[in-house]
């Protein structure tokens, strides 16, 4: 058994998620998650909502509230809509939170100690209309090294160098267009330099291990050529207060959101140990060499997990080139990997909550099934390059592969089962045909599992997909419906073969489709959940602050990752269908409230 760290990116609190964040962070980590329990290792599944920053503020203004009052309904939302899509966290928190505060404060008060924060003198962007603050995300312009006209105050996503604001020729602000003015500022930088060396080993020692997808190894390598120090303080009055003499009680000094926000991932584990009842539970995964910690989350946040994040966890560990000691906390280990989804679109363009071009999580589900969602990002969603949500694609992934394939498999099984035996029949002599079956799906549980381990879930599912298949191509050459006159005692065999069949295909497609599975595992007389799933507990801050929803979950009845021998004469009723064909109106019904139409 290995400890198991899914460490998954925090959505922002500054509005609804839409299916395009899921495609990136939720259904990838919680397919992983789910296999890795299965398969027996102790899996810690951490994330919650990122609430500080000026978004946060700019958003709050805009809809007349206070910030709190805005993360309070955002968060709650984003909640209910993680545990209606059935992603399995064992703590899914906030970043306001006393706890979550004390450990920012207390990771930025060593590094200091440790002398990789530097005070410097920074050009500081800010509105001229407002006189707020301006992230460095929220202001665009043109690269100065590669000429990319859409390039962001932080980085270039297209050359993937570093930037400052002021580095960008014609900046503009992403909030009204205007052009900031740039005043002095002192700030805390991190000083990357003095930590490169360490960086570049860990990240060389990842290409080593070769676990890494090609695309985040190169993207993070090449952030070794541009390493300057990077601002972790900001000109804000909504976040985390800098703790230090001096600083902590400016009203206008607090922590970079990104600086506390990857600090998450700690907190979170911290705060689920306090709640489990062994405060120190969480050093499991974080001071234990040999334990597994995985990070997902879109490309757009690579630099935050394969950089800054190593970068400040070194500093901690006093790993760099001045040394230091680690604080109170011990030495804590790297990410072991870091696991980015690439981009989706959405009928060709690119989500915008502001243009319409977007459906939020909650919309979705509240029309399709949680399953078919999940089902679609799986197989057809960014793994390993941009991809484009379409509904006519959606609609043909649904009605020809979730419903035609899985779920006809298991709706003809049972009926036959239900109108000719009533519960599961008895195996008698087994053909070659039926030993071909049935060694194809057993072996499907190394290779499924294979894949998702190696975070190659779209092959996964293709695979056990095509399992179904071949079990609905049995059951077609071998006709039990035919031999219930001409021989009963092999209609017999020919069901119990195809309910083994259904029932393992079952286990294989679980993680990825953990709603349904119950309903399969009912339909062959099967009783309760088969997958277990996630709850939302409205708990007490631990150390005062105001009370707040959780996502959390008890896990430890998942099925094993192996296959399951079905028992003769277990009742089986006629069952109803486990998944909804979809009308093709379905299609230009969306695509007009795409629209706007009326």
């Amino acid at each position: 058994m290995t400890h198991v760290l899914s460490a998954v990116a925090w959505p922002y609190a500054n509005g609804p998620r839409h299916i395009g964040h899921v495609a990136g962070f939720g259904v990838p980590s919680d397919v992983y998650s789910r296999y890795m329990r299965m398969a027996g290792h102790d899996v810690l599944m951490v994330s919650g909502t990122d609430e500080h920053g000026t978004p946060i503020l700019v958003q709050a203004e805009a809809e007349g509230i206070t910030p709190r009052e805005l993360v309070d309904k955002n968060n709650r939302i984003i909640v209910e809509d993680l545990v209606a899509l059935g992603l399995s966290y064992d703590l899914f928190t906030r970043t306001t939170t006393r706890n979550h505060y004390a450990v920012a404060q207390e990771l930025f008060a060593t590094v200091h100690r440790n002398g990789y924060m530097v005070e410097q003198t920074t050009m500081g962007a800010i509105s001229p209309s407002t006189g707020r603050t301006l992230p460095d995300r929220y202001i665009e312009g043109t690269c100065p090294i590669c000429s990319y006209g859409s390039a962001r105050g932080d980085q270039c996503d297209n050359c993937g160098n570093q930037l400052d604001p002021i580095d960008l020729i014609d900046p503009r602000s992403r909030i009204n267009g205007e052009t900031p003015q740039f005043v002095e500022s002192q700030h805390f930088f991190l000083d990357l330099p003095a930590l490169a060396e360490a960086l570049g080993e860990w990240l060389h020692g990842r290409d080593a291990a070769g676990a890494w997808r090609p695309n985040v190894l190169k993207f993070s390598l090449n952030l070794l050529d541009d390493v300057r120090p990077r601002a972790m303080t900001r000109d804000i009055d909504w976040g985390i207060p800098v703790p230090l003499p001096g600083w902590e009680d400016q009203p206008n000094k607090r922590l970079y959101v990104w600086f506390d926000a990857v600090i998450g991932y700690l907190s979170a584990s911290i705060e689920w140990a306090r709640r489990s009842g062994d405060p120190e539970a969480w050093r499991q995964w974080w001071s234990t060499p040999s334990a597994r910690s995985s990070y997902f989350m879109g490309k757009d946040n690579i630099t935050f997990h394969s950089q800054i994040w190593p970068a400040e966890l070194l500093g901690y560990n006093g790993r760099g080139a001045r040394g230091g000691s680690a604080g109170e906390y011990g030495a804590l280990e790297l990410p072991t990997e870091v696991v980015s989804s690439e981009f989706l679109t959405m009928e060709g363009g690119k989500f915008s909550s502001s243009r319409g071009v977007v459906i939020y999580v909650r919309d979705f589900l509240s029309r399709y099934q949680p399953d078919a969602l999940r089902y679609y990002i799986a197989v057809a969603g960014p793994e390993n390059q941009d991809s484009d949500f379409t509904w006519d694609a959606f609609l043909r992934r649904t009605n020809d592969e979730l419903v035609s394939t899985w779920g006809n498999l298991v709706n003809r099984t049972a009926s036959m089962i239900a109108k000719n035996v009533g519960s599961i029949p008895s195996a008698g002599d087994l053909t070659d045909d039926d030993e071909a079956l049935l060694a194809a799906v057993r072996g499907g549980f190394a290779t499924v599992g294979s894949l998702i381990q190696g975070h190659r879930q779209k092959a996964a599912i293709t695979e056990a997909m095509r399992l179904a298949g071949e079990a609905n191509r049995y059951l077609a050459a071998q006709a039990p419906w035919q031999l219930k006159k001409t021989d009963p005692a092999r209609m017999e065999t020919v069901l119990h073969v195809a309910a083994q069949a259904v029932v393992d295909l079952n286990t294989l497609l679980s993680p990825f489709l953990p709603h349904s599975s119950s309903l399969v595992h009912r339909a062959l007389g099967g009783e309760g959940e088969f997958q277990p799933m996630p709850v939302i507990a409205e708990v007490d801050d631990l150390d005062g602050g105001p009370a707040y929803p959780v996502i959390t979950g008890d896990y430890s009845s998942a099925p094993a990752w192996e296959p399951r021998p079905i028992v003769p004469g277990t009742p089986v009723a006629a069952p109803s269908p486990i998944f909804t064909k979809l009308d093709e109106s379905v299609v230009e019904e969306e695509l007009a409230r795409l629209r706007g139409d009326s």
